[in-house]
């Protein structure tokens, strides 16, 4: 069989099954398969491809027209510039979230030697972007799945930040203990947004495929959300940044949230391109919050610094 031929069977059979760019991601498939940069499959239509080559390829057409993400076959995604590896442990990358990224790195523009917590880290793309961006930071990332953590050490280690970011299996924030003079300069999250209910009604890639745990979150979806506004202000320094991503239409609610534990000086909300409000900018005062000693819990991890005790994690980003 010719490679256009191939081509052609590969685009049908994705069009069938509605996939919304058939020919584009038939290629990307073929591409990944064949071995050719993707700009030159056009101009190999004449070469033969192997019996082996046709079986792989026809694989991966056929688990795509099951609506399989496209990301998880190629085991990769693209975040700030950075090829991230993704498998079904995480959730994939969004662009939307590279605001996280953004506003993590502007809010810690003149401290010297930030120390930045991403919890829920999936598959380290918040984490390993941060770390690029500001060689002398100091990350923690942490994640409730041991395989999650996996994708983001290699994640990490492909980059060349793997000696500089602290990996901790913990449930959210329960893996730190509190200092009187705060921990972490930042912390960021993506954490789980979607509302239970809505979970079956989301694009079948997702519902199907995307891992629950990194989606669901509870009756409106702001479970997570209310845990780590309850429990960030605790672990931040005097003048530090909670940065949370937020769902279509939580702007209001989740503010409200803020506004009530009498943690944050400031709140901030800031549009992604569609115009939705995607990520809260939340500061305590200069003094940090109240500090109350908590007690420490078992953890397992390679490291942070002496805050880190305990174990448990939330979501993959």
């Amino acid at each position: 069989m010719k490679v256009s031929t191939l081509r052609r069977q590969a685009w049908d059979v994705l069009q069938a099954a509605e996939i919304a760019d058939p020919v584009r991601e038939a290629d990307w498939l073929l591409a990944s398969v064949l071995g050719f940069p993707l700009h030159t499959l056009i101009f190999e239509g004449d070469r033969t491809v192997s019996p082996v080559q046709a079986e792989r390829a026809w694989t991966l057409i056929r688990r795509r027209a099951e609506r399989q993400p496209l990301q998880y076959l190629l085991g990769t995604q693209e975040f700030r510039g950075l090829e991230m590896a993704v498998t079904p442990d995480v959730l994939i990358p969004r662009p939307e979230t590279e605001l996280l990224v953004e506003a993590t790195l502007q809010a810690v523009l003149d401290i010297r030697g930030p120390r930045m917590l991403d919890v829920g880290t999936g598959s380290g793309c918040i984490a390993v972007s941060l770390a690029r961006g500001r060689s002398d930071a100091t990350v923690v990332a942490v994640d409730i799945s041991a395989s999650a953590l996996a994708v983001a050490r290699a994640n990490a280690l492909c980059h060349g930040v793997g000696n500089r970011i602290r990996f901790v299996q913990g449930d959210l924030l329960t893996a730190f203990s509190v200092s009187p003079d705060g921990v972490f300069d930042v912390i960021v999250s993506n954490p789980p947004y979607v509302p239970a209910g809505e979970l079956d009604a989301l694009q079948a890639e997702v519902a199907w495929y995307e891992p629950r745990l990194a989606l669901a979150a509870g009756t409106d979806g702001l479970d997570y959300h209310r845990r780590l506004l309850r429990g960030a202000p605790e672990l931040l320094k005097g003048g530090g940044h909670l940065i949370l991503e937020l769902g279509r239409g939580q702007s209001d609610q989740v503010q409200r949230l803020s506004q009530q534990t009498g943690a944050f000086i400031s709140l901030e909300c800031r549009k992604d391109a569609a115009g939705i409000e995607r990520v809260l900018v939340a500061r305590v005062g200069a003094g940090g919050a109240l500090r109350v000693p908590v007690a420490p819990q078992n953890a397992t991890g390679d490291g942070p610094p002496s805050a880190i005790v305990g174990a448990g994690g939330v979501r993959g980003t």
